[in-house]
This record gives structure tokens, C-alpha cells and sequence, in this order.
């Protein structure tokens, strides 16, 4: 399990983000190109003169990742408008293909993040972590797909961010899903990143579980409007594919799966039982099978159309107050290594 660490201005970071995991980024435009005929019968051309679309929010709300987005571009060997598109996928397809996941926030001696990220099988290989150190910012570490300016992780400040995706035919002005997530990862503190959410907005929707090493987490519901907010209950936040707060869900229609409410009760009966604040503890979480094939843990269905089907690519427990991630690729439950990674505050 190998890690990727960028350094200097944004134009080099993208460039070495770009060389080093070429292959992965042509690749991914070739599972995107697929996925985007599966679910919107588009093929990769007409999703790039979709993706431009979205530049006016970037140019005003997060203009400096643009040199980044070049960057990977020339260092991939392909088009600044693949790299955007790539960037967009969420928006270009998730009107009609949801993701899994699901996301928890802890606060027992210390604030704990975890989460499983649930998606196609193909895009696996195309898994990279990147640890980020940014000229002018706290350094970081983003977990996600080869091209892509940010997902999942934690920065040197204490702040982490987990998502999940929401099935919705809503797309309107803000930030694309990954751009904002990238900006939430270079915030240095929870309001900060809260004014991303709030401030800024999100295109579509998707849930942001943010949380930071003083012990604030709140589960952002975010969406073109007012974000919803989930607050801890009981010192925990969980989520998984379906909207929950009234004020999001009385704006905004979304299209779950069936096993996302099967999920979310198991979640809380888990959660709600006395576990211990360490990686092992929280990843037995992540692995569970219980409901399956609607389980926390995924494994393939076989049952459902080829195009539909998804598991378990990589979870991840991060320990706030200490900097540290914890990630095991591939399905918790099966996998033979765990990375450790600390950032220095």
C-alpha cells in the first residue's frame, strides 16, 4: 500500500499528481466513460462540454485549484477538460447512480472519524492516497481517485471530512462535490469549513460529515441551498444514502437505494453498544455483515444488473486529536494490512 506525497505550489503538486498515477487517470476516464453510458447514456465527449458549466462557481468560490487542475493535466498527458470532468463525475452522473458508504463520527476520547467507501469494483485499481503539502497550508491527506483534487481525509490542523453520496436529480450553483471537499481539506479550523458548506454551496447533494480535533462534528447535508445539519446525538453522528434533516428533505427529493435505511439502523445499533476509542474497535464496525447483502460491509450482489452492482473499496478511522489515519484497502473485513499515517501539527 503505497502513498503518494506532494509538495510545493499548486501547478507542481498537480503535475507530480498527474505524472506518478498517469495510467490511473486514463483509466479512470475509461470507467467513467462506461459509467456515464450505463446511467445517463453519455458517452465521455458529451460529459466534457457538460463539466465547463460548472467553472464559473470554481472561478469565484476556489479559482486557485484551477492551476492544480492544469497541473494534473499536463502531468497525465491529457486535456485540462478531462481532469475536470473527472472532477465532476458526481454531478454528470449521481442524478442516476448512487454511491454506498457509511459514515460515523465518534467523540470517546477524542473525535473519531470512519467511514467505508462503497463504489464499482473497476475503479478500485484507481484508489490512491495522497498526502499533500501545500505552499501557505497545513499538509494533508485525501483518499479517493487518481486525478481527483480531494475526498476523504484529515488535515494537519485536526480537521476531517467523510461523504456520502445522495441519489438526486437536483445539480444547481455551487462548488462540485470533489473541489469542495478539496477546500474543506485546506481549511484550518470547523467554522472555516463550515462557511465552505455554508457560503460557497455544493452543486448537488451530498452528505459532508465534518468534524475536528476539539471535539465539534456536525453532519452537513449539502446541497445548492442551505445545507442541512445533523448534530451529535449522544456524541455520535451517522450517515449513510438517504437525506435526514427536515430542512434538507423538505427542498430536496432524493432517490435512495433500499439498503441505505438498513444500513443506517444497524449503524445505531452497533454505535449504541460500548466500544472501545481504537482503530481495530471502529473497523469491526466497518465489517460488519449483518442484512447482507445490505451490510455495512459490501460485497458484491450478483443479484443486481452488472452496472449496478458496487462494494467496499478502502475504510478508513481517523483519531482527530492524534492526526492519525488509519486505512484498509479493499473490504475491512478482508484486508491484510492497515496503513498508518500521521501528520504533525
Amino acid at each position: 500500500m503505497s502513498v503518494t506525497s506532494l509538495k510545493g505550489d499548486r501547478r507542481t503538486i498537480g503535475y507530480e499528481h498527474g505524472r506518478r498515477h498517469a495510467l490511473q487517470i486514463q483509466d479512470s476516464i475509461t470507467v467513467y466513460d462506461r459509467l456515464f453510458q450505463d446511467f445517463v447514456g453519455s458517452s465521455w465527449q458529451q460529459a466534457r462540454h457538460r463539466a465547463p458549466r460548472f467553472l464559473p462557481a470554481i472561478e469565484r468560490c476556489f479559482p486557485a485549484i484551477l492551476d492544480e487542475v492544469q497541473g494534473i493535466a499536463e502531468g497525465a498527458g491529457v486535456d485540462f477538460d478531462d481532469i475536470l470532468t473527472l472532477n465532476c463525475r458526481s454531478e454528470i452522473s449521481l442524478t442516476q447512480a448512487s454511491g454506498g458508504c457509511s459514515a460515523f463520527s465518534l467523540n470517546q476520547n477524542g473525535q473519531w472519524l470512519a467511514q467505508n467507501w462503497d463504489w464499482r469494483a473497476d475503479q478500485q485499481r484507481n484508489v490512491v492516497v495522497l498526502e499533500i503539502d501545500l505552499e501557505g497550508h497545513a499538509p494533508l491527506i485525501s483518499i479517493g481517485e487518481a486525478g481527483m483534487a480531494g475526498k476523504i481525509g484529515m488535515n494537519a490542523n485536526g480537521l476531517g471530512v467523510c461523504l456520502n453520496a445522495i441519489r438526486s436529480q437536483t445539480c444547481g450553483e455551487g462548488l462540485p462535490i470533489h473541489f469542495a471537499l478539496r477546500k474543506i481539506l485546506e481549511c484550518p479550523d470547523f467554522e472555516a469549513a463550515r462557511r465552505v458548506v455554508n457560503e460557497d454551496r455544493v452543486a448537488s447533494p451530498a452528505h459532508f460529515l465534518i468534524a475536528s480535533a476539539d471535539g465539534q462534528a456536525t453532519g452537513f447535508e449539502v446541497h445548492p441551498g442551505t445545507p442541512g445539519e445533523l448534530l451529535p446525538q449522544r456524541g455520535k453522528v451517522l450517515h449513510t444514502n438517504h437525506l435526514c434533516a427536515d430542512t434538507t428533505t423538505a427542498c430536496i427529493n432524493d432517490l435512495p437505494r433500499p439498503d441505505s435505511p438498513v444500513r443506517l439502523t444497524r449503524l445505531q445499533q452497533l454505535l449504541d453498544q460500548p466500544i472501545a476509542s481504537e482503530p481495530d474497535s471502529l473497523f469491526d464496525v466497518l465489517s460488519d455483515h449483518a442484512n447482507a447483502p445490505s451490510s455495512i460491509c459490501r460485497h458484491t450482489n450478483h443479484d443486481l444488473p452488472e452496472a449496478e452492482r458496487m462494494e467496499t473499496l478502502f475504510a478508513v478511522v481517523m483519531n482527530l486529536k492524534k492526526r492519525r489515519l488509519c486505512l484498509r484497502l479493499g473490504k475491512p473485513c478482508e484486508a491484510e494490512e492497515t496503513l498508518n499515517l500521521t501528520l504533525s501539527e
